[in-house]
């Protein structure tokens, strides 16, 4: 079987791409250019986006050599622009706090980049990536279903809960049944370049406020009442649950209860205003059924590092749903995803429009 894995320059997909062509596989490698300042420096930290792109393409072109398969770069970064960043720019904007991984997953990994792969006349079966997450088809309903991966502080299936069942048939994820220090180690022992490569820490190589701040935007830090407690940096420097970085001297500890753009004032209060027993979630994209149609009691998580907590979910029409926690949760913000599993199955998700007490 033809298969095209997304290169990184990282330990993870370099390991996928191994572990396919140990098991007989014509293998190629694809990589994106995302990057258009050449004159910013090199990298500051390991990111997916940022100055350090040239060596991580670097690092790439050096496991391929070793595995002996081929190297295909293919530049996205106009699409990556119109599809991620633009809306990261307008979601912060607008009193939200995105997850640009959710967004990029589906519309420019597993979308941008293998369909330039076709267009340039390379052919592939399948797609393969070094995503911690596992894909099975369900004998009954013939779905394909996103599974999380064995191990548990690995698995990245919160961010690919996007993919179409069409990616989804097409996807490979090789690590999947896989620790990540067994990963490490089939790196060290096959003599990978890259087996020491560090974890990436964000989607941005650098202050991600570059990306969105906007001079005069200083506000007005108010409790619930409305009462002028200090100064905001900008709207977009505050998210729902945040303590640090307030500048606000208090009795007690102060967070971010809501950020309201639209009067440019960021709200605190303590902790015990940050619990929400619902929220509303939107746009919602469905795995393991087609849409929901009756209430579910599923596991749900509300960010990629939260832990999972038990929730009932009732559809409400325009691809809304209303999500009931058991118990209340802290920090339910608007703009971020809420997944829901059954299991390890994942039932599908959407994007946290708003949240209620």
């Amino acid at each position: 079987m033809n298969v095209a894995v997304g290169m990184s320059g990282g330990v993870d997909s370099s390991v996928a791409a191994l572990l396919l062509k140990k098991a007989g596989h014509e293998i190629s490698g694809l990589t994106m250019k995302l990057w258009r300042d050449p004159s910013s420096g090199g990298a500051r930290r390991n990111a997916c986006y940022g100055p350090g792109e040239e060596e991580d393409i670097c690092a790439a072109e050096r496991v391929c050599a070793r595995l002996g398969i081929k190297l295909h770069v293919f530049d996205c970064a106009e699409e990556y622009e119109e599809a991620v960043l633009r809306n990261f720019r307008d979601e912060y904007l607008a009193g939200r706090t995105p997850n640009p991984c959710v967004r990029c997953n589906p519309m420019v990994k597993f979308g941008v980049l293998p369909e330039a792969a076709h267009r340039s006349g390379l052919a592939f079966d399948r797609f393969a990536t070094g995503h911690y997450a596992r894909v099975e088809q369900d004998g009954a309903s013939r779905r394909h279903l996103l599974k999380k991966a064995l191990d548990p502080r690995k698995d990245q299936s919160y961010f690919l809960y996007r993919l179409s069942q069409a990616q989804l048939a097409a996807a490979l994820f090789p690590l999947g049944g896989l620790l990540k220090s067994r990963v490490r180690e089939i790196a060290r022992e096959e003599g990978l370049p890259v087996h020491d490569h560090p974890e990436s820490q964000d989607f941005y190589d650098g202050d991600w406020t570059e990306l969105v701040r906007q001079p005069g935007a200083e506000g007005e830090i108010v409790d619930g009442s409305g009462r002028v407690l200090g100064r905001h940096r900008g709207t977009w420097n505050y998210t729902v649950g945040q303590r640090k970085g307030l500048g606000i001297a208090a009795p007690e500890p102060l967070y971010v209860i809501a950020v309201d753009a639209a009067r440019n004032r960021v709200v605190v209060g303590p902790e015990s205003e940050t619990l929400r027993r619902s929220c509303v979630v939107a746009d919602c994209a469905w795995v393991a059924v087609e849409r929901l149609t009756a209430p579910a009691d599923v596991q749900v998580k509300i960010r990629s590092g939260s832990r999972a907590a038990a929730a009932r979910i009732s559809p409400q029409g325009d691809g809304r749903v209303l999500v009931e926690f058991a118990a209340p949760l802290a920090a339910v913000t608007p703009g971020q995803s809420a997944v829901f599993y059954r299991d390890d199955i994942v039932l599908g998700g959407g994007i946290i429009q708003s949240a209620a007490p």
